[in-house]
């Protein structure tokens, strides 16, 4: 028995049990009143089948268990009724036209349908059992048609109720398949959230903390004070334990979005001064107009030279870097190109960022429909060419 649901639910067994009471009163009531097979001179005989039929009736306390059963005892009843008014002649109803069958057939006629998975064999017991409640071979018309409502009420209540609750299920679970898929798509909105924020502080953090990470170290240097040697020492280890730290917070993907407030091309000039300020020389050639880049574009294409002065101040310390900048009504060309480095690169420092830089940086180009070439130059360098759209229509350039 469960706890939830229904009161009707959650004691069936007592709903069923006074099912079974109601109809053998009812049946015992009728029959003794003489309107079905009840003689008018009832002997020891008659008697018998009353208690007969009462516990046939009383079979309907386990119609939802054994329905087959309820309908076997109940048909058997009724034949056998039938068999001694003829033609064995030993029962003379007081209305020889009157239904020999009890009303306990009426909710026995519905526990095939309704509690048997085998459609066929409940729709073959109750063709057996309609005929034996009409008997068609010794009956008039209306007795046939009443016993014919008798036990088809029951099957067809049985399944309406049936298809009810087969639709009102399919409903329910529809609603519960698009709760999750509503579930899903908030956890995606909120996980893809996560990945570009995460890929905002590779882009950003990164880059601000290797700044301050060199020029922690040629302070370190350059300065004539012990104390401030030391000081700048531990400016330069803590940030490099930050971009330790940072490396496993990056997210492996990154959703690209361009609503954010990433500078354009207007930014190029400052990331190249502070790549001088720390030591880079960095020289920034540009030719054609900037206007001719869209928004969209000119902040892929900072992105891009914030990556590649990242990585040369990673990778490549001492060396020289010439970013190159072209620009016409179609496209935009970004050439970032580093000479070999003269020194050894700090191991802390190069294996602080998440190793996607230039994988994300493929991702945000493809969006643009641009193209990406990186690798190693002739003269034992590195460069990073971008070729990108000029114009990109969104939302944003329509404004």
């Amino acid at each position: 028995m469960t706890e939830g649901g229904p009161w009707h639910r959650r004691h069936w067994v007592a709903v069923d049990v006074a099912i079974a009471v109601a109809f053998v009163l009812l049946d015992t009531v009728t029959t003794l009143a003489g309107t079905t097979w009840w003689p008018r001179d009832p002997g020891t005989g008659a008697w018998v089948l009353l208690g007969a039929q009462i516990l046939a009736g009383g079979t309907l306390a386990v119609r939802r268990v054994a329905p087959l059963t309820v309908v076997g005892v109940l048909a058997a009843f009724t034949l056998t009724v039938t068999l001694l008014v003829s033609p064995a002649g030993m029962l003379e109803p007081a209305h020889p036209d009157g239904l020999w069958a009890p009303y306990s057939t009426l909710p026995a006629a519905y526990g095939p349908l309704f509690y048997l998975q085998n459609r066929r064999i409940a729709f073959a017991v109750l063709a057996v059992f309609t005929v034996v409640v009409m008997r068609p071979w010794d009956s008039s018309f209306t007795t046939m048609t009443i016993g014919l409502l008798r036990t088809a009420v029951g099957p067809l209540l049985a399944l309406y109720l049936d298809a009810r609750k087969r639709m009102v299920q399919a409903l329910v679970e529809r609603a519960e398949r698009a709760e999750r898929e509503q579930h899903l798509l908030a956890e995606q909105a909120r996980a893809e959230e996560r990945v570009r924020l995460a890929g905002e502080m590779h882009d950003v953090v990164t880059h601000r903390v290797s700044l301050m990470v060199l020029q922690a170290g040629a302070l370190r240097v350059t300065a004539e004070d012990e104390n401030t040697r030391q000081a700048a020492e531990e400016l330069r280890a803590a940030g490099c334990q930050a971009l330790d730290e940072l490396r496993d917070l990056v997210s492996i993907l990154r959703t690209p979005s361009d609503g954010d407030r990433t500078p354009s091309v207007g930014g190029f000039d400052d990331l190249v001064a502070e790549s001088a300020a720390v030591g880079i020389p960095t020289e920034l050639v540009q030719e054609g107009d900037p206007a001719h880049a869209s928004p969209v574009v000119g902040r892929v294409a900072y992105r891009v030279l914030r990556e590649a002065l990242t990585n040369v101040r990673k990778h490549a310390p001492g060396a020289r870097v010439t970013v190159r900048v072209e620009y016409d009504e179609a496209r935009l060309r970004l050439t970032v190109h580093n000479t070999p480095p003269t020194g050894r690169p700090s191991s802390t420092l190069a294996g602080s960022g998440s190793g996607l830089g230039i994988a994300h940086l493929r991702q945000r180009i493809d969006l643009v429909h641009g193209k990406l070439r990186a690798g190693p130059s002739p003269d034992g360098g590195f460069s990073v060419e971008a070729t990108l759209p000029a114009h990109v229509p969104t939302a944003e350039t329509t404004v």
